[in-house]
């Protein structure tokens, strides 16, 4: 086991991030926490989450994105967008499946991925904003939906 005291604990941190999490990782397991610079613990920790969802809100806003193309623009509807769809839908569920929580999550932001997505779909087909409807068109379950397409 490392101690991070011999290196000081921003400094490893800063000059060895992979060293750093494994320390951290035995020191936690060893119930070493004199070893441990808990602030910068804390800091990692809430950056894992938020990235965690930040990855989920990108990735509803692509399958959404899609999914108004295809609707919107049936015609240009290509193989590339749904392997796109199928492969952010692969990700949002295996993201749920790993992290149960992130379900509640995805519901929370559902509405407000909604804008992003529809400024996508709208730049990408040349077709104008107020030709989608105000809310999105589908529901949650449908986004997620393996066998949904419209």
């Amino acid at each position: 086991m490392i101690s991070n005291n011999q290196f000081g604990l921003n400094s490893l941190y800063e000059q060895n991030y992979q060293l750093w999490l494994e320390s951290t990782i035995e020191n936690l397991k060893h119930r070493n926490f004199d070893n441990l610079d808990i602030d910068l613990l804390v800091e990692e920790i809430e950056e894992m989450g938020g990235s965690l969802k930040d990855a989920l809100e990108n990735n509803l806003i692509v399958i959404i994105a899609h999914l108004l193309k295809c609707k919107y623009q049936p015609e240009k509807r290509s193989g590339s967008w749904r392997a796109s769809i199928k492969e952010h839908r692969r990700r949002i569920n295996k993201s749920i499946q790993k992290h149960p929580s992130l379900k509640n999550y995805y519901e929370s932001i559902f509405a407000e991925c909604y804008s992003p997505a529809l400024d996508w779909a709208a730049e990408e087909t040349g077709l104008l904003p107020d030709i989608f409807p105000e809310k999105c068109p589908f529901t949650t379950q449908q986004v997620l939906d393996s066998e949904f397409f419209p």
